[in-house]
C-alpha cells in the first residue's frame, strides 16, 4: 500500500482510537459489578448506546474470550450470542498480552451485512487490576466520523503484477493488428489536440480494443468512450468547447505529443510484449502502461520520457524479469494439494492465514511459496470459505 495512503489510515486510526478508546474506558468500569448477572448485564449493555456515539453492536466476554452477555443493538438484544467463542477473531489477537487495555481491530467486511466494519475491545479489570473480561462494541465505518481529507496519490513509479494466467502464456500469443494500429497517427493527433486545446485533463486508449476512454475538465465526473471510427475523424474536437490548456496540467504542452509518440513506440516495438492500452493525466503527471503479458506500470510523465525502449524491452528491463518470472508456470497439481492440506487445518485457521495474507504478511506456513504461488493459495481457500455463509468460519 502507498505510503501516503497508509500514512492517512494510520493518522485517522490514531483519532479514532483517541475518540474511541476514552469513551470504552470509562464505561467497562460500569459493567464490572454486572458481570455475574448474565440479565443486569444486558440491560447495562442496553443503556451503552446513550454514553456511546456511533456503536452497532456492544457484547461483553469474559477473559477467555468466550460471550457472556447477549449481542445488542439500538433496537433490542440477541442472546443467541452468548457462548459464543469470539477467542479466535481477529480483533481479539491481543488478547494473551494482559497489558493491552484496548485495541482497535483493522478494517473488515462484516459477515451478516457486507459492511466496512471495525472493532474496539476494552479490557475489563477488577479492583487489583486483573483482567476479567473484555467490552466489544462493533461500529459500521460509514457511520464513524472522517477525515475531511483526501490522501495524496504518490508519485514514485509502481509496478503491478497482472493476471498469472496471461503471463505464463505470454509466449502462445501475438500481436494482432487492429483498427487503430492502423490508423494510429490520425489516432493520436486527434488525442494532443483534445488534450492541448478541447479541455481533456485525462484518456485511457485501448490500443487492441480500438477505443479511448476520456475525462474532460468541464465535466470530470462522467468518462465518455470514443471508437476508433470517431478517433480517426478529426471533426470530433467540433464535438468538445475549446478550451485553454487546463491551469491545473503539470504535463507542459510541448510533452504530450512526446508522450504519445513513445506510447507508439512501445505498441510496435515487439510483436510478443507490446503495449495494449496506456493512460496519461496531465494534472497529476502519471502515465499508466498495461503490456501485453498483463503487467501495469504507473509513472510519472518524465521519468516515462527519459526512458529509452531498450529500458522496457532490453534483457534487463523490469518487464523482461517479469516474464522470466512468468515463464515458470505454476504446479496446480502441487498447490492444489496445498490447499487440501490447509484446508483441513479448520475454518478457524484458514481465516487467520487469509486474514493474514491479505494484510501483506508472509505466514510462516507459506513461506516456501514465492508470491505468485501465494496468490494462487489465496484465491483457492478463499473460493472454498464463501462457501460457508455463518457460524465459526467466519470472521
Amino acid at each position: 500500500m502507498a505510503k501516503s495512503l497508509q500514512h492517512s489510515i494510520n493518522s485517522h486510526r490514531a483519532l479514532l482510537t483517541d475518540l474511541l478508546g476514552n469513551a470504552l474506558n470509562e464505561y467497562a468500569g460500569r459493567i464490572l459489578p454486572q458481570m455475574d448477572e448474565v440479565e443486569r448485564l444486558d440491560e447495562c449493555m442496553r443503556r451503552v448506546f446513550s454514553a456511546l456515539d456511533y456503536c452497532k453492536y456492544v457484547y461483553v466476554l469474559d477473559a477467555n474470550g468466550v460471550q457472556i452477555s447477549s449481542t445488542v443493538n439500538r433496537y433490542g438484544a440477541d442472546p443467541e450470542g452468548r457462548g459464543r467463542d469470539r477467542s479466535e477473531r481477529p480483533y481479539m489477537k491481543h488478547m494473551q498480552d494482559a497489558s493491552i487495555d484496548f485495541n482497535l481491530s483493522e478494517a473488515y467486511i462484516s459477515r451478516n451485512k457486507k459492511r466496512p466494519s471495525i472493532t474496539a475491545i476494552q479490557s475489563i479489570r477488577d479492583a487489583n487490576g486483573q483482567r476479567v473480561g473484555f467490552l466489544g462494541v462493533d461500529y459500521d465505518l460509514r457511520e464513524l466520523p472522517h477525515s475531511d481529507v483526501i490522501y495524496e496519490e504518490p508519485s514514485q513509479w509502481r509496478q503491478i503484477k497482472g493476471d498469472p494466467a496471461i503471463r505464463s502464456g505470454l509466449f502462445a500469443q501475438q500481436r494482432v493488428e487492429s483498427v487503430m494500429d492502423r490508423h494510429i497517427d490520425v489516432v493520436l493527433s486527434v488525442h494532443e489536440a483534445l488534450i492541448l486545446d478541447q479541455g481533456v485533463h485525462h484518456f485511457q486508449i485501448h490500443f487492441s480494443s480500438s477505443r479511448t476512454t476520456i475525462w474532460h475538465r468541464d465535466d470530470p465526473y462522467v468518462y465518455r468512450i470514443l471508437t476508433n471510427e470517431e478517433l480517426i475523424d478529426p471533426n470530433i474536437c467540433l464535438a468538445y468547447p475549446r478550451r485553454p490548456y487546463f491551469e491545473r496540467a503539470i504535463v507542459p504542452p510541448a510533452d504530450v505529443g512526446r508522450v504519445l509518440k513513445q506510447l507508439k513506440a512501445l505498441r510496435f516495438a515487439d510483436e510478443t510484449i507490446y503495449l495494449r492500452s496506456a493512460s496519461l493525466n496531465i494534472v497529476n503527471g502519471t502515465v499508466g502502461l498495461n503490456f501485453s503479458c498483463d503487467g501495469s506500470h504507473y509513472l510519472s510523465y518524465d521519468e516515462f520520457l527519459s526512458k529509452g525502449l531498450d529500458f522496457w524491452l532490453g534483457d534487463d528491463s523490469s518487464i523482461a524479469s517479469e516474464v522470466a518470472c512468468a515463464v515458470q508456470a505454476l504446479d496446480t497439481q502441487r498447490l492444489d494439494a496445498e490447499v487440501d492440506a490447509l484446508a483441513s487445518m479448520g475454518c478457524i485457521q484458514v481465516n487467520k492465514l487469509l486474514y493474514a495474507l491479505e494484510k501483506g504478511d508472509v505466514p510462516e506456513r507459506v513461506a516456501a511459496f514465492n508470491a505468485d504461488e501465494r496468490d494462487y493459495l489465496y484465491r483457492e481457500l478463499k473460493a472454498v470459505m464463501d462457501v460457508y455463509e455463518g457460524g465459526i468460519c467466519g470472521l
